[in-house]
């Protein structure tokens, strides 16, 4: 949809008159006849829905991997020799975990669902001279509105008037405060933050009243344009997912070539007939496709959901699970995610001196001290007198809600004032007021008249400065008057100001018998002091970025908030060193990042960690710009001005307590309690899933591998199959539904945290592993082999040779499972027989799955088995072991040459 076309660009920056004159409308708005033609032209106001591929399309799209072609090949082979039991386990497990993806696709889409929710559904609008409510899809460019507290924004406004507004912009500016309206034009390059002429479409307005025209609607709106970035936000493939395409491209095309070489060879060398030789590449394609690997690595990510979900991340996608664990930079919002979003007093300054406020948020539990002594207000004038001017100038109070939860009425810093009264024991129930002057934004201060027992009080709370201009004197440490000292407030102020505090003042004066409030009756005040307030960092958020300094993950903090709150919340948090020099602090602000060429945003994107004032496209652009460098990048937030760049990161974090539906939808993970410090856990709990798929790769291919080179090397040498193809088919679904599975529930691995990040990029399979795998899969097929020929040897039947030989390769494997289980240290340790009891419920099922195998007479006839005696037993065990020690000899001499 498009604005009416004489819509100024930037109408915060020119007056109300131009902006009326650009759009052809007066004050009195639109007629009816006038609205519905330039609703013809602009169309509803509403976000427009983007077109989607058809159901099938995409639904086909999640067949399109590599590893799914994997297994309808196998499932294809499977069928041509007639294994129809097989056939359809392996095509259900494809068709699954195409169907598993596509119920959970459409975040994108589902997140611009989200953002509609946060529309106005009515409006109030000047039509034809009077005010009516419309619906507000009806509203056009031109349409002068008017909202009061309580209302949801309905378009993009321009301000006319304007009456102690104030709006809750947090969704899109992460501003923890709602932010005061003015009608006044201000500077053509002000962030979105500071457009205090605008109102935005979706914001919430928290006091006050106002009139405005309508200068865009829809697609057009502030909001319409976020939307518009979250359906051109493509999402990344995790690490995990690149690594597997790549680890199955690669062997894809090794058993193509392979097969072609084993073709050529029994062909050319051997003269095989052509069934027996096709028959022989069957088995070698059906030994070399790891059909298993996919559903194991879904079942340990799924293991790794439930896991983190107790740990209060909730997981919408599987593969997000494992690419937390290869985060190498979190670029996290402020409010509401490092800090608690509820506004707290954290510094009280009189003539006597600075005394601090103890307790976080709305709750009135905690205590005031100076220095390290508790001090009792009640038996300090000055702070006394400070507080309960505070609290009586003030129209918020706190309130435990059912949950036990304490929450605000009102504005979050009146909050913070109410709450200071209660933890300070400041008794309010004298105090009786006769009239009010409310808090103007043109103003900056809030006035009441008060009556308490035998005296009556002018009190007035408000800006510093703008109190200071109206006092004359101060109140002195022993609650007498004295001359006030500006300059030494002025201090007072900066150096709060310099803490990142937001600072609020209050001042008083005696009125006897006075019965009205006039702005002209606030002169002469006597100053009472300063309070320091701040929305503070969540106590438990200090540790977990510690932690993943730790672990080698930069933190970067990117707010909407101003430039000097961010850095000094970010020193309490640790982002920013505590003693750095606040005059070459590594800070960004949108402004300076709208300046910036994007080969300079790369320059200096990983070396900055502090981005102030910034808007959706600059969160965007930080996370592409940190792409660029090969950065792993979390992206976590709580307001759909974040939802686009969570889109766009490798994981995207939402709050769910406080997060929008638009800000859930677009992320894979979302965090219960809406703390930092569950992010850390969940990195670890990636890294430990990562590290069990690891194992469970390195473990699983070596079955493959042996078997493949049992085939290969029959037909090079002219021999008869050790292994028929149906069991080898018996194999890998014993391994795979025993074995394989125990290796998801291991245990991190000691010192998970305090590696650094894997480097983006590289191989599933390390170079140590595929070593490991290369020399397992040499020692279990050779041992396979010589089993066979060993009992061809002895005379035994072909049946009870093949047994055997599948014998040695299920306990090969067995053998070789306790090696994996310690992929970076060794496995001869009597740790390996702890820690883990599915491994020895698998092991368990595996024997009797063999036995089963070798002794069932209706298993002779479907697997060509035969019984075996205590020898081959006693041979196939004892070739296990020197399998398990060989490999391990081989693991310490790769850790001695890595040192």
């Amino acid at each position: 949809m498009t604005a009416h076309p004489d819509t100024t660009s930037s109408p915060y920056a020119d007056s109300a008159d131009r902006v009326l004159l650009d759009l052809g409308v007066t004050a009195d708005g639109l007629t009816d006849d006038a609205a519905r033609e330039r609703l013809t032209r602009s169309g509803p106001n509403r976000l427009p829905t983007p077109p989607r591929p058809g159901v099938i399309r995409r639904l086909l799209g999640h067949f399109d991997d590599i590893l799914i072609y994997i297994l309808l090949a196998s499932a294809v082979l499977k069928a041509i020799l007639g294994d129809w039991i097989d056939f359809t386990v392996i095509l259900a497990v494809a068709v699954i975990n195409g169907v598993v993806g596509f119920v959970q696709e459409g975040q994108a889409e589902k997140a611009l669902d989200g953002i509609k929710t946060m529309l106005s559904l009515d409006a109030q609008a000047r039509r034809d001279g009077q005010w009516r409510v419309v619906d507000a899809e009806t509203l056009v460019p031109g349409d002068v509105i008017r909202v009061r507290s309580g209302d949801r924004v309905p378009a993009d406004v321009r301000l006319l008037s304007a009456t102690n507004l104030q709006v809750d912009e947090a969704a899109l500016t992460g501003e923890s405060v709602p932010a005061a309206k003015d009608p006044r034009a201000v500077d053509s390059r002000a962030g979105i933050g500071d457009r205090s002429s605008m109102l935005y479409s979706g914001t919430l307005v928290a006091t006050g009243t106002g009139t405005g025209v309508v200068v865009s609607t829809g697609a057009d709106t502030e909001i319409g344009r976020i939307q518009a970035l979250v359906a051109g936000v493509n999402h990344l493939d995790t690490p995990l997912t690149r690594q597997l395409a790549a680890f199955g491209r690669a062997l894809s095309i090794g058993i193509l070539v392979m097969a072609a070489v084993m073709l050529v060879i029994g062909r050319v060398v051997h003269d095989f007939e052509l069934p027996d030789l096709v028959s022989a590449a069957i088995g070698f394609a059906v030994a070399a496709v790891p059909e298993g690997l996919p559903a194991l690595v879904t079942v340990t990510l799924a293991l790794g959901v439930q896991q983190m979900a107790r740990r209060n991340a909730i997981t919408r996608k599987l593969t997000s699970v494992e690419a937390l664990g290869s985060v190498t930079t979190i670029c996290s919002d402020k409010t509401g995610t490092l800090t608690t979003n509820e506004m707290t007093v954290r510094s009280v300054v009189t003539a006597a001196g600075e005394y601090a406020a103890h307790g976080l948020g709305y709750a009135p539990e905690g205590h005031l001290t100076r220095g390290d002594a508790t001090v009792d207000p009640a038996a300090l004038p000055d702070l006394r007198r400070l507080i309960q001017a505070a609290g009586a100038c003030n129209d918020a109070r706190v309130v435990r809600d059912d949950d036990g939860q304490w929450t605000v009425v009102g504005q979050p810093t009146e909050g913070a004032v109410a709450t200071l009264t209660r933890k300070a024991g400041v008794d309010l129930t004298e105090v009786r007021r006769l009239a009010v002057l409310p808090f103007e934004s043109a103003t900056k201060y809030m006035a009441t008249l008060d009556d308490q027992g035998s005296e009556r009080l002018i009190r007035a709370v408000g800006a510093p400065d703008r109190l200071l201009d109206r006092c004359t004197h101060q109140l002195a440490a022993d609650g007498g008057i004295e001359p006030l000292d500006r300059a030494h407030w002025e201090a007072v102020i900066d150096d709060l100001a310099s803490q990142g505090l937001r600072t609020l003042s209050a001042a008083e004066l005696a009125a006897p018998g006075q019965e009205t409030l006039d702005p002209e009756d606030l002169t002469e005040l006597v100053f009472l002091g300063v309070l320091g307030i701040v929305d503070p960092p969540r106590p438990e958020a200090v540790q977990a970025i510690a932690d993943c300094h730790r672990a080698g993950i930069r933190v970067k903090m990117i707010t909407g908030d101003h430039v000097g709150t961010a850095t000094a919340i970010a020193r309490e948090l640790g982002i920013l060193p505590a003693d750095g020099d606040p005059d070459t602090v590594q800070a960004l602000t949108g402004a300076e990042l709208e300046a910036m060429t994007g080969d300079q945003l790369s320059a200096r994107v990983r070396e900055v960690d502090v981005y102030a004032r910034t808007s959706p496209e600059h969160k965007l652009r930080i996370v592409r710009a940190l792409q660029g460098h090969g950065e792993v990048v979390a992206m976590t937030g709580d307001g759909v001005n974040d939802a686009p760049a969570l889109t766009r990161a490798d994981v995207g974090i939402a709050m769910g307590i406080k997060g929008t539906e638009a800000t859930k939808e677009a992320a894979e993970i979302v965090l219960a309690d809406d703390n930092f410090a569950t992010i850390e856990r969940a990195v670890e709990e990636g890294r430990r899933i990562y590290d069990n798929i690891r194992k469970s790769v390195v473990f699983l291919l070596p079955t493959n591998g042996a078997q493949s080179l049992v085939i290969l090397v029959a037909v090079l040498f002219g021999l008869s199959l050790p292994l028929a193809p149906v069991q080898i088919l018996w194999v890998n679904l014993v391994t795979a539904i025993t074995l394989s599975l125990a290796l998801a529930y291991e245990p991190a691995e000691p010192g998970v945290m305090s590696r650094p990040p894997r480097k983006p990029g590289g191989s599933v399979l390390s170079r140590d592993s595929f070593t490991e795998v290369i020399t397992a899969s040499l020692l279990i097929g050779g041992a396979t082999l010589v089993v066979y020929l060993v009992e061809r040897a002895a005379g035994s039947p072909n049946a009870v040779a093949q047994t055997a030989a599948v014998t040695m390769l299920a306990l090969g494997q067995l053998a070789y499972l306790f090696s994996c289980r310690f992929l970076n240290s060794s496995s001869l340790t009597v740790r390996v027989l702890r820690g883990n009891p599915v491994v020895w419920w698998a092991t368990g099922a595996l024997l009797a799955f063999q036995l089963l195998f070798t002794y069932a007479p209706f298993m002779h006839s479907w697997f060509d088995s035969a019984p075996i005696g205590a020898r081959q037993w006693a041979f196939t065990a004892g070739l296990a072991i020197v399998i398990f020690l060989l490999v391990e000899g081989v693991k310490a001499l790769d850790r001695r040459r890595g040192r």
